[in-house]
């Protein structure tokens, strides 16, 4: 993992007192030195010769911690486990396997590791840390954001391919960090085992097809490792990290800059940021390139790596003295990799705060009052492995990250990913209320809280379909010559994820009686009881949608009582729903009202035929039809149906008074 040593992210060095013996001491030097490729190969002959079992427990350890280095956690949870099945008496390597778990994804068994630290060393907030991690993570996969992220196999090598920045404004150029064949010198590290990585270009033809990656110039690459491209908006200044020797002769990384000379990039410096003893990388420069974060461990900082700021008064000044970002952002662990985006956002990865596994990616806004307010991007742009080098377009929620994910073509791999639109999409269906038959030809009106007034005609199959937008209020107004208008509502409001409705819209046939369930009363009363109201508000909708109708409420009773008791109650019972009516403010002029007792029968239509399975289209629930039945509960439910209040048309040309405010 080329990032973690080259681009100076975990290269905090093991604290424990090293044995000095003879058998480890070349092993020893070489993790002291962050030779961590080539100390495994000497821890390794090392155990062969180690005779003392406590010595052995220890080279087992530094085994492991040269893998955690390297950022290989599938090895490093197989040594881990052999130096703690070994004795290895520091609790640290429990810590560290959960760690190693975590980053493979092994959720479960991490849980249990950091319960076991916890349980040996209680006051450490790294096991409580570690467990919400494990925690979230498992949420978050559950319940994956709505971004959508591709391998860029187009330009991703078998080996470690990262840390993305663009090279023109059109997005059609990408120049990253890479350690494939080719680069310059041609030399393998004896810190990662793969050759020194070099900057790359590539760009994307008229096709949409990417061009063979190849060396971004000696101007900007030298015979050891480049890597962390940073480009201004204008894609003509490159910052990027780059290891030199000092005049000592001992590797050190900086940051250098260099800008555009025709279509290649000229000479490049070294930026003085701080002493030149002190490791610094991570360049990202800021919109208007006045100020310059990078990465770097030194005096004033809040752990290992933190994420450090200069600035200037204008573009031909100095830089001024480093900055650092603050506790709100910068943890005791690492802050790496950060990036400005255009609308301020600030981008950075960690791996000290709760997230899925190694570094994840996250976001910070600052607020008026000068704090920030961080958010994980969560799944899937973080997983359970190093997550690091995020870049936006300016214009769109798209753009590229790095990543060592598995399933990638290497160990680091180039991710796009995307932010696809949020969609809302109405599909519905209008039919007849009393026949269920599709009604083709019906006018349809969509009308949004945020003045959308969209018209349009039912298909011949009475379907219809509208776009909808987020954080609206739709009403769907149908309408049709021989039925009553009808209306539909949906909302958009308070959505994050696309959504497809699906409505069925009935219109009423306004030649026929139409039924208000839910109308009750009690026994031999005429009293509306408190249920009733919903049923009435909903008819009290039909009349407004419907405004030029007049009608008459009918009451209907089942045989059993007199005829004239029947008659008596139904009446009174039509008349409390037309005095609600009034109440509820209808006009008095639009409401007559009958009781039909028992005259009326219910005639069974396709929805009640639906329902009731011994009932079929075109019964009539007379006393002897009712008589005939087989039980006691389905003559019940026949009484039940006659006892109804529904209302028909009397007229379709009233004028709507005006009401005048008093």
């Amino acid at each position: 993992m080329k990032k973690i040593v080259l681009l100076v992210v975990l290269s905090a060095l093991f604290t424990a007192v090293f044995s000095q013996k003879e058998v480890t001491s070349k092993a020893d030097n070489a993790f002291q030195t962050g030779r961590y490729y080539e100390a495994i190969d000497l821890y390794k002959y090392a155990f062969a010769k180690a005779r003392d079992k406590d010595q052995k427990a220890q080279i087992i350890f530094m085994t492991a911690e040269c893998y955690r280095m390297i950022q290989d956690n599938r090895q490093a949870e197989v040594w881990y486990r052999k130096a703690i099945k070994k004795k290895y008496n520091n609790p640290i390597a429990i810590l560290h396997l959960a760690n190693a778990l975590r980053s493979i994804g092994k959720y479960d068994e991490a849980l249990i590791e950091y319960n076991n630290y916890k349980e040996l060393v209680p006051d450490d907030a790294k096991a409580d840390i570690g467990k919400k991690s494990c925690e979230l993570s498992m949420e978050w996969i559950a319940n994956p954001t709505r971004y959508k992220v591709e391998n860029m196999v187009y330009f991703n090598s078998k080996q470690s391919d990262f840390s993305p920045a663009y090279a023109k404004e059109d997005y059609k150029h990408v120049i990253f960090s890479s350690s494939r064949e080719g680069s310059t010198g041609n030399k393998t590290s004896t810190v990662t085992g793969e050759y020194y990585s070099d900057l790359f270009k590539t760009r994307v033809d008229r096709k949409g097809k990417w061009s063979e990656p190849v060396p971004a110039g000696e101007t900007v690459n030298s015979e050891f490792d480049e890597g962390a491209p940073s480009s201004n908006e204008k894609c003509n200044t490159l910052f990027y990290t780059s290891f030199r020797e000092d005049k000592e002769g001992n590797m050190v990384c900086k940051i250098f800059v260099a800008n555009k000379d025709g279509i290649e990039w000229g000479t490049s410096e070294a930026l003085a940021l701080v002493s030149d003893s002190i490791t610094v990388g991570h360049p990202a420069i800021s919109p208007d390139e006045l100020s310059l974060l990078f990465v770097a461990e030194m005096k004033g900082g809040m752990g290992n790596k933190d994420i450090w700021k200069v600035s200037r008064a204008s573009k031909t000044d100095a830089w001024g003295k480093p900055v650092n970002l603050g506790s709100q952002i910068n943890t005791s662990g690492n802050e790496v990799f950060p990036y400005i985006h255009s609308d301020g956002t600030l981008y950075f990865s960690s791996d000290g705060y709760p997230g899925m596994g190694g570094l994840d990616i996250f976001a910070a806004n600052l607020s008026a009052e000068g704090n920030w307010t961080l958010e994980n991007m969560k799944y899937p742009i973080n997983s359970a492995a190093d997550d690091f080098g995020i870049i936006f377009e300016i214009e769109k929620e798209r753009g590229y990250f790095s990543s060592n994910r598995a399933g990638g073509k290497g160990s680091d791999d180039i991710y796009q990913f995307s932010l696809p639109p949020i969609e809302f999409n109405l599909l519905g269906t209008v039919k007849n209320q009393k026949t269920d038959e599709i009604i083709a030809g019906a006018d349809l009106t969509l009308i949004g809280s945020d003045g959308t007034n969209i018209a349009k005609k039912t298909e011949s199959d009475g379907s219809f379909s509208f776009k909808l937008a987020p954080n609206t209020d739709y009403r769907i107004v149908a309408r049709r010559g021989g039925f009553l208008n009808s209306k539909d509502k949906e909302t958009t409001k308070g959505m994050t994820s696309s959504k497809e409705f699906r409505v069925e819209i009935y219109m009423s046939p306004d030649d026929s009686r139409i039924d208000l369930p839910g109308i009750n009363y009690d026994f031999g009363k005429w009293d509306l009881r408190q249920e009733s109201m919903v049923a009435l508000e909903e008819l009290v909708e039909i009349l407004n949608d419907n405004p030029n109708i007049t009608i008459e409420i009918g009451s209907h009773t089942d045989f059993r009582g007199s005829d004239v008791a029947n008659m008596e109650l139904s009446a009174k019972r039509a008349k409390s729903v037309v005095d609600f009516l009034i109440v509820y403010g209808v006009d008095e002029e639009r409401l007559t009202s009958k009781g039909y007792g028992e005259s009326m029968p219910k005639e069974i239509d396709k929805a009640l035929s639906k329902k009731h399975d011994f009932l079929k289209e075109g019964d009539k629930l007379t006393e002897s039809f009712i008589n005939a039945l087989p039980n006691e509960l389905q003559k019940e439910k026949c009484h039940e149906i006659n006892r109804r209040t529904d209302f028909g048309l009397t007229g379709r040309e009233y004028v709507p008074k005006i009401k005048r405010k008093k």
